[in-house]
């Protein structure tokens, strides 16, 4: 059961879409001054390096944020417009944040991004299961001297986000990002959602999805879609395929082996209103600057 460890995905494209979109709903949620609780349900180690043995096992990053900056060097360095896109700015800017004596040998996992854009009323939990992550994401976040800002439950997330919902100011984001490892996390997710919006319909909810060829990854998202539907919330689909693979993967690749992942997605339920405009603008940016071949593509779709 514990035998994902994201520490060798760290960075990736999928990494860029959840973290490029997470990034811009938090910019305009924490706008607002009543207190915001940010829920993680899968946090990881909270921190990564890109330069170990880990990282360079897969390579990955180097097919996400190193290939990003990269392009965007370049483009600068021609005095052509790198991005065309804040958000995609904005993204690469706190991430090079984290990496202040130059280089981009650090990567910031979900719960770094989030504890770096709330306000001092506002607060995050974080939940992790895997006996090594735990261990790491604690002493991540112990250099935060966060305080009680932040919480680490060893807890799984899919269950204990039951007894903080709803927040006590009834302002409140919801960020799922499991590992599907196990195949019944499809279904967990679901129900999970399911359960969530009975409790708090005006939450936030930020769900990211693997875009392979089994049968649970091609109809979550149409699962969310209808219930979304259901609970007459406002919704919007994005997705990016950065075409055929353009290294080798570490080991052998299965239907859901992150080091052959070319396509993910997010599902978001009560979008801010702003993010389809930032993301129309953004994503073809991603494809431009992410993409292997002519196969790679975007989607977006939104509704009320």
């Amino acid at each position: 059961m514990f035998s994902y460890r994201h520490a060798f995905h760290a960075g990736n494209h999928a990494d860029v879409l959840k973290h490029l979109v997470l990034v811009a709903i938090l910019r305009h949620l924490t706008q607002k001054p009543t207190a915001l609780q940010v829920i993680d349900t899968h946090a990881g180690a909270g921190l990564y390096r890109l330069d170990t043995a880990q990282a360079h096992t897969s390579a990955e990053a180097d097919d996400g944020i190193l290939r990003l900056v990269n392009a965007t060097n370049r483009a600068k360095a021609g005095n052509s417009i790198h991005s065309g896109s804040a958000a995609l700015q904005d993204y690469l800017d706190l991430v090079k944040g984290f990496n202040p004596s130059g280089g981009w040998t650090v990567y910031p996992g979900s719960p770094f991004l989030i504890q770096h854009l709330l306000g001092d009323r506002d607060r995050l939990k974080v939940f992790e299961l895997h006996p090594t992550d735990i261990k790491l994401l604690t002493g991540n976040i112990d250099q935060l001297k966060a305080g009680r800002q932040v919480a680490i439950l060893r807890e799984d997330g899919f269950e204990g986000l039951k007894k903080f919902l709803p927040p006590p100011s009834r302002r409140g984001l919801i960020f799922c990002d499991p590992s599907y490892e196990l195949k019944t996390d499809y279904t967990r997710v679901v129900k999970m959602t399911t359960d969530a919006l009975q409790r708090f319909a005006t939450g936030t909810y930020v769900i990211w999805y693997p875009n392979i060829a089994r049968l649970n990854a091609q109809e979550l998202p149409r699962k969310l879609w209808n219930l979304s539907l259901r609970c007459k919330r406002p919704w919007l689909h994005c997705s990016l395929d950065v075409g055929h693979s353009s290294s080798p993967s570490a080991g052998p690749v299965t239907d859901d082996a992150r080091p052959g992942l070319s396509a993910s997605g997010l599902f978001v339920i009560n979008p801010p209103y702003t993010l389809h405009a930032a993301l129309k603008e953004t994503l073809p940016a991603l494809v431009r600057l992410l993409g292997r071949d002519s196969s790679a593509r975007f989607s977006l779709d939104a509704g009320e």
